[in-house]
């Protein structure tokens, strides 16, 4: 159960709101001083296959990618999951295996996700990115979105779990209601897209984010995803304070080359 009433939530959502709109601070980390895709580039990266007629094959090719360029993760649909970590450790690779849960719509019940969820790390996974129940919260019923996602965070735990709110149906108001409902529900990352409902990241979103989830004091980060295809787009998205990158597109951006529009 949430720890706060919906009255309550409303209240401490609408000051967060006033708070984060006026804040004009900008993130720094060791990311926005990179000037070429290098390790530490890659360490901030989840080379992601999520497209629905992906083959084992193509996951193979996947973490062979991953294991190359020395990405911090793949991201797989939970088919997939057990492949992709048995893959890795094989390669002795410290990639690890990250599993998307309730994709792409965020729909399932709550107990189909921690279901998802728990199934995901018996196969192996090491990270858990979840979709939030994006209706309740356009409905600004807080109290079920953190339930939703507190569950999913017992669920996983220890794993970090990574709440992706899907910003492009979401107003600058109910960015800044998610991404505080997730850091207090315990999430390690709020996330923006899917990739899969068109539109992608955005600077300004992801900044939004930052500021949102900042009170936390390093212990919640921010992950854009969709529509980040070249090293240009990546660097964009951590000077905006992102920490990690959802992208189909790694091994293009470490080549520095810029790949075609795609689902993620």
């Amino acid at each position: 159960m949430s720890p706060r009433t919906n009255d309550e939530w409303a209240t401490v959502i609408g000051q967060k709101i006033t708070e984060v709109l006026a804040d004009t601070s900008e993130p720094s980390s060791s990311f926005t001083s990179l000037n070429s895709p290098n390790d530490v580039f890659a360490s901030g990266i989840d080379h992601t296959l999520l497209k629905p007629d992906a083959t084992p094959a193509q996951i193979d090719a996947l973490v062979d990618e991953a294991v190359k360029y020395r990405f911090k993760s793949c991201c797989v649909n939970g088919i997939y999951t057990k492949q992709v970590a048995e893959k890795l450790k094989t390669h002795g690779s410290e990639t690890i295996a990250c599993t998307v849960i309730g994709f792409p719509l965020g729909a399932s019940t709550t107990a189909v996700k921690a279901f998802e969820t728990r199934d995901a790390i018996t196969s192996g996974s090491q990270e858990i990115d979840m979709v939030i129940s994006i209706g309740l919260l356009k409905s600004k019923d807080y109290a079920s979105v953190h339930t939703d996602i507190s569950f999913i965070v017992q669920a996983a735990s220890p794993v970090p779990v990574k709440v992706i709110l899907e910003t492009v149906f979401l107003t600058p108001e109910e960015i800044i209601a998610g991404s505080f409902i997730a850091a207090e529900a315990g999430a390690a990352f709020v996330k923006t897209c899917t990739g899969f409902s068109g539109g992608g990241a955005t600077k300004e979103d992801v900044k939004l984010m930052w500021r949102s989830v900042k009170y936390k004091e390093g212990a919640v980060g921010v992950k854009a995803s969709a529509g980040i295809r070249s090293f240009e787009k990546c660097l964009e998205m951590f000077k905006a304070g992102a920490e990690r990158i959802g992208t189909s597109s790694g091994a293009a951006i470490m080549a520095l080359t810029t790949t075609a529009a795609g689902a993620y």
